[in-house]
């Protein structure tokens, strides 16, 4: 089980090197064919969830496609040495050139953690130092994209069955958080895939939104198993709230 740290929801980019990175791909050598295909698969659930970053998305999709057409024609461009050019060229020269201002940031990430480290005088703990986990878990670093598999799991399970709506449900962020945290006061880790089964499409995208923004206000922990399809959640529990109990 790994409790993961959450990041900020990002871009097309993101998810391309999403893919790469849990698939063990060369950066060189994209399968345009298949990556194009999934990226397409991950647009049509992002547009539900966001629709203001969708179009970015909605964008890349096609710059794949393009590329996926051009290699399946014979190339009439050719380098110095007279070999065809691939069509990947330029998408991977953008993924270096971004790999390499990613990690720059998270260098000037790090270097301003530190240099925070030096003005603690007066301070009770460092921030997060309360944060109370299970020794057997260990923290990775995860984006939305982890996320995204269950909710389209849950999303599109029961295409097949056949559905009458009477009355249209609508569900607003701020109940869907109110809800969670209600849920989690009686179960305290539970399946997003078993919390949101067999509920309306506005339940899961209102519901998987309200996890982001309490994962996002640290106010509870998501944890990615075995299963890739699912994550479990549950509240985040600090010392001092142990200490409240005993």
């Amino acid at each position: 089980m790994y409790r993961i740290k959450l990041h900020q929801f990002e871009g097309p980019l993101d998810l391309l090197l999403f893919f790469i990175r849990r698939d063990e791909l060369d950066i060189y050598d994209i399968p345009i064919s298949s990556i194009a295909d999934e990226f397409l698969e991950y647009v049509r659930v992002l547009q539900d969830v966001d629709l203001d970053v969708a179009g970015d998305f909605v964008y890349f999709a096609s710059v794949l496609i393009n590329i996926k057409a051009r290699m399946l024609l014979p190339s009439t461009h050719v380098n110095d040495e007279g070999e065809p050019l691939d069509p990947r060229q330029e998408l991977v020269e953008r993924l270096l050139e971004y790999v390499r201002f990613k990690e720059a940031s998270a260098e000037l990430y790090i270097m301003a953690e530190k240099r925070a480290d030096q003005y603690t005088r007066g301070l009770e703990s460092a921030p997060g130092s309360n944060d109370h986990t299970d020794p057997g878990d260990e923290l990775v670093d995860a984006t939305v994209f982890d996320l995204v598999s269950a909710l389209r799991r849950v999303l599109t399970q029961d295409l097949d069955e056949v559905i009458h709506e009477i009355q249209a449900e609508e569900y607003t962020l701020e109940e869907q958080i109110r809800f969670l945290r209600a849920v989690l006061t009686i179960e305290l880790q539970l399946s997003f895939v078993e919390l949101v089964a067999k509920k309306s499409k506005s339940f899961i995208i209102t519901t998987f939104l309200a996890v982001l923004e309490l994962a996002r206000q640290q106010e509870i922990d998501i944890f990615l198993g075995a299963d890739p399809n699912d994550f479990e959640i549950a509240i985040k529990v600090s010392e001092e709230n142990i200490k409240s109990d005993v």
